[in-house]
C-alpha cells in the first residue's frame, strides 16, 4: 500500500452522522475521515469515564476521592504530552490532518469545549458530595476563617516557626522577571500595595509552595480528624511575609508545561546523562501549555500571568477544586477501612506454593498462567526470578525492565543473581515516560553489583516484558521464560490487571535468544518462527491474522476475533477490522481507553462491538483470540493496536500453546464481554452508554467476580 493510500482524504465538511448513513459496502472508502474517531477526543471520553467512577456512590468514599485525583493526574499527562504536541504543530504551521480530518487548531478548540464541562462536574462531585460525606465521617477539610480563634493562633505560631523559614516569596518588577516555576507546582500570587511618598503603588509577588512541606496541615482539635490546606495557612499570614506592605488579595495558580522530553540519541554520547538532563528539563519544563486558576482570580492578575507565560485565554482554565488534588490522597493512609476498598489476598498457584518443588521441573511438563492481581505476583513472577537467582544450575538471566517501580524485589533478585556468579543482562528502558528517574537509579544499582545493563535500542523504546532463564541440565542447556502483558513492578501488580505465561517449551528458545540479541547487539533477524516482534513483523502478523478470519468468512465459513487491549488507534489495523466486518467476521473488542474505530456503522462495522471497563483495578492485559477455522489461536502481548506500538517500540506477541490455557483465556475474555455495572458500550458517534440494569446492586462486576474466584 502506498503512502498516499494511507493518508485520509480531505473532503467537504458535512454532518458526520449524515455521511455515515450514506455509506454502503460497494461505495465505501475506508480512508474516509468520517469513519474515524479523533484520538484526543476519544481519550477525553476515557477520562470522562474515570470521572463517572468518582460520581458512582457504590465506590467507598475515599476511592471516589481517588478517582477524582486520577481524573486530574490523567489530564496533567494529557496536557504535558498530547496537548503540548498539538500546540507545537499549530505554532509550527503544520497542516496535516488527523485520520478523522481535523487540523491541530480544530482539535485544540474541541478539546477545550469538551473539557470545561468535565472540570465543572469534578468540582460538583468534590464540593457537593465528597467533602460533605468526609465531614460526616469525621474527616474535615477546613477554611482558615472557619477555625476557632485559638486554632488560628496555634497555626500562626506553626507558620512562624516551621513554615515561613522554608518559603521564598519572589517579587515581580523590572528588576525581578517572572520566575521559572516548576511544572505542576502550586504557586500563590499576591497583590500588594506599597505607600511611596503618599501614593499607592501596586506590587505583585509569587510564592511557589515547597514540596518539602505537607499539603494538608493538621488542625489541633480534639474531635474528628481536621486538616487545612497549606496554601490557606500561608495566605492567612501573608502580612508576615511582606512587612510594611498592605495585602489586597492572593490567589493560587498552577502551570502545566510541555513535558514530552525528546532525546537526540545521535547527539548523545551518554544516554543515561542525556535522559537525566531530560528529566531536569521536564521538572522545570519548557513552554507552558496550561494555566489553572481559581474561579475568583481578577482579570488583571490573569492577564499578568498569561502574558508572563506566553499563553492565551484559550489555555486558561478556571478550576473550582484544590489544585494538585492528588496531594489529598494522603487521606488514604487514614485507618478508615470502611471508606476504602476491601483488602484482598491474591491466590497462589499450587505450583508456586512453598512445598511445590523445583519450578523448572514443573515447567518441563506444562506451561503456567497467572492473572494479576487475582493471582499473586510475588508468589509467581518474583518467585520464578528468585529461584533462578539462587539455583546453582542457572547460568544466565536476561530480562527487559520498562517500569520496575520503587522498592523492587525483582531488582534485588537480579542483584543477588549477579553476586552468585550468574551472567545477568537487564535491558532497562531509560525513556519509560515519567519513570525515567527510577530507571536511572536502578540502572546504576544493578551495574554496581555486576549486572550488565543495556540502556536502549537506537530510535526505539523497548516495551516488551520477558524474562529468560538459561539453565544447564546434564549435557544440555535449556531455557525457561516468563512473558507478560505488564511490567515487573510489584506496586502496579496489585492495581493493574495483567496476564503472565511461564513456559519451558524449547521451541521458543531460538526466537527468545534472537529477541535479546536484537536488544543488546547488532541483529537484523527477521525469520521469527513463533513470536511477533515489533517493529520487525508484528504489524504484518496482526494483519495476517485478521485477514485469515476475513477470508474464512468470505469463503462461507465463520470468522471471529475477540480481543482485550488498551487502545485501538492505528488506521491500517482499523481498516483491516472494517474489511473483516464487511466480510461478516464477528469482532468483539474490550478496549479500556482510546478507540478510534466506529462500531455499528451500517455496511462497514455492523459486526463490531466495543466495550470499556473501568473499576477498582486498571485494565491492562492484552489478549488476542482468533477463531482460525475452529482451532483457536490465542496470544498475549505487550502491544496495543497503536502505531507507536507497531512501528516505534520493541514489542512481543506470544502464542499460547496449551489448550487448557487457551480455554482459560477465552473464559476470561467471555467474562469481560458480559454486561455489568462497570461496562460502557461505544456507539458509532463516539459516545459511550451503559447497559440496562447497570445501577442494580445485583449487576455483574467482572473484577469482583474474578477477585472472588468465580465467573458468570
Amino acid at each position: 500500500m502506498s503512502t498516499s493510500e494511507l493518508k485520509p482524504k480531505r473532503v467537504r465538511r458535512t454532518n458526520k452522522k449524515d455521511r455515515l448513513a450514506d455509506v454502503s459496502p460497494t461505495t465505501v472508502d475506508l480512508n474516509d475521515e468520517s469513519l474515524y474517531i479523533n484520538r484526543e477526543l476519544s481519550w477525553l471520553e476515557f477520562n470522562n469515564r474515570v470521572l463517572e467512577e468518582a460520581e458512582d456512590h457504590s465506590h467507598p468514599l475515599l476511592e471516589r476521592l481517588k478517582f477524582l485525583s486520577i481524573f486530574g493526574t490523567n489530564l496533567d499527562e494529557f496536557f504535558m504530552i498530547r496537548v503540548a504536541g498539538l500546540m507545537e504543530q499549530r505554532d509550527s504551521g503544520v497542516t496535516e490532518l488527523s485520520p478523522d480530518g481535523m487540523t491541530p487548531q480544530e482539535q485544540l478548540r474541541e478539546i477545550r469545549t469538551r473539557l470545561i464541562p468535565l472540570y465543572k462536574r469534578q468540582a460538583k462531585v468534590y464540593h457537593n458530595e465528597v467533602l460533605p460525606e468526609l465531614s460526616r465521617e469525621g474527616i474535615h477539610i477546613h477554611d482558615f476563617d472557619t477555625l476557632l480563634p485559638e486554632e488560628q493562633e496555634e497555626l500562626r505560631i506553626d507558620f512562624v516557626d516551621n513554615i515561613m523559614p522554608v518559603l521564598t516569596p519572589l517579587a515581580l518588577d523590572m528588576g525581578h522577571p517572572f520566575p521559572r516555576l516548576l511544572n505542576r507546582s502550586l504557586t500563590i500570587a499576591f497583590v500588594l500595595f506599597d505607600d511611596i511618598d503618599g501614593e499607592e503603588e501596586m506590587r505583585i509577588a509569587v510564592l511557589q509552595l515547597p514540596t518539602a512541606l505537607p499539603r494538608l496541615v493538621r488542625v489541633p482539635r480534639s474531635e474528628g480528624i481536621n486538616y487545612i490546606p497549606l496554601e490557606q495557612v500561608i495566605r492567612a499570614h501573608a502580612g508576615i511575609l511582606f512587612p510594611g506592605l498592605r495585602l489586597r488579595e492572593s490567589h493560587v495558580f498552577r502551570v502545566t508545561r510541555d513535558a514530552d522530553v525528546e532525546i537526540a540519541e545521535d547527539e548523545a554520547n551518554d544516554l543515561i546523562t542525556a535522559v537525566a538532563e531530560g528529566i531536569r528539563q521536564r521538572r522545570w519544563g519548557t513552554d507552558a501549555v496550561r494555566l489553572e486558576i481559581g474561579a475568583d482570580m481578577p482579570r488583571m492578575l490573569q492577564n499578568v500571568l498569561l502574558r508572563s507565560l506566553d499563553l492565551s485565554q484559550n489555555e486558561l482554565y478556571h478550576v473550582d477544586v484544590p489544585l494538585n488534588l492528588q496531594d489529598f490522597l494522603e487521606l488514604m493512609k487514614l485507618e478508615k477501612r470502611r471508606l476504602k476498598d476491601v483488602p484482598f489476598t491474591s491466590r497462589v498457584l499450587p505450583e508456586f506454593a512453598n512445598d511445590a518443588g523445583n519450578i523448572f521441573d514443573t515447567l518441563k511438563g506444562a506451561d503456567l498462567m497467572v492473572h494479576h492481581p487475582f493471582d499473586s505476583f510475588t508468589n509467581s513472577v518474583v518467585k520464578f526470578i528468585t529461584a533462578a537467582a539462587d539455583d546453582p544450575q542457572v547460568l544466565a538471566i536476561k530480562i527487559t525492565l520498562y517500569r520496575a517501580g520503587g522498592k523492587s524485589p525483582v531488582i534485588e533478585a537480579l542483584k543477588r543473581a549477579a553476586s552468585n556468579g550468574k551472567t545477568v543482562t537487564a535491558f532497562l528502558e531509560l525513556r519509560a515516560r515519567f519513570d525515567e528517574e527510577n530507571n536511572i537509579a536502578w540502572a546504576r544499582a544493578l551495574e554496581n553489583t555486576g549486572v550488565h545493563v543495556v540502556y536502549g535500542v537506537y530510535g526505539l523504546k523497548v516495551h516488551c516484558k520477558i524474562c529468560l532463564v538459561v539453565r544447564r541440565e546434564g549435557q544440555n542447556v535449556l531455557t525457561y521464560a516468563h512473558i507478560g502483558t505488564g511490567n515487573y513492578n510489584l506496586s502496579t501488580s496489585r492495581v493493574y490487571t495483567d496476564i503472565g505465561i511461564f513456559t519451558g517449551r524449547q521451541e521458543f528458545e531460538r526466537d527468545f535468544v534472537h529477541l535479546f540479541n536484537l536488544l543488546t547487539g547488532y541483529s537484523k533477524h527477521v525469520l521469527w518462527e513463533h513470536i511477533g516482534v515489533a517493529p520487525v513483523n508484528l504489524r504484518e502478523k496482526f494483519i495476517a491474522l485478521i485477514q485469515r478470519e476475513t477470508e474464512a468468512a468470505r469463503s462461507g465459513g465463520r470468522g471471529e476475533i475477540v480481543a482485550k487491549l488498551n487502545a485501538v488507534v492505528d488506521p491500517t489495523i482499523i481498516r483491516e477490522l472494517y474489511t473483516a466486518s464487511m466480510a461478516g467476521v464477528k469482532i468483539d473488542l474490550n478496549i479500556r481507553g482510546i478507540c478510534c474505530l466506529r462500531p455499528g456503522v451500517p455496511g462497514i462495522s455492523e459486526t463490531i462491538s466495543v466495550r470499556s471497563i473501568l473499576d477498582r483495578f486498571l485494565e491492562h492485559s492484552r489478549i488476542y483470540w482468533f477463531l482460525n477455522g475452529g482451532s483457536p489461536e490465542v496470544f498475549i502481548s505487550s502491544a496495543d493496536w497503536m502505531s507507536r506500538n507497531l512501528d516505534r517500540r520493541v514489542e512481543l506477541l506470544f502464542p499460547v500453546r496449551e489448550q487448557r490455557l487457551i480455554k482459560r483465556l477465552k473464559e476470561i475474555l467471555d467474562v469481560y464481554m458480559q454486561s455489568g455495572s462497570r461496562v460502557r458500550i461505544l456507539q458509532s458517534d463516539g459516545s459511550y452508554i451503559r447497559p440496562q440494569g447497570h445501577e442494580s446492586e445485583e449487576a455483574f462486576r467482572v473484577q469482583m467476580a474474578l477477585l472472588q474466584g468465580t465467573k458468570r
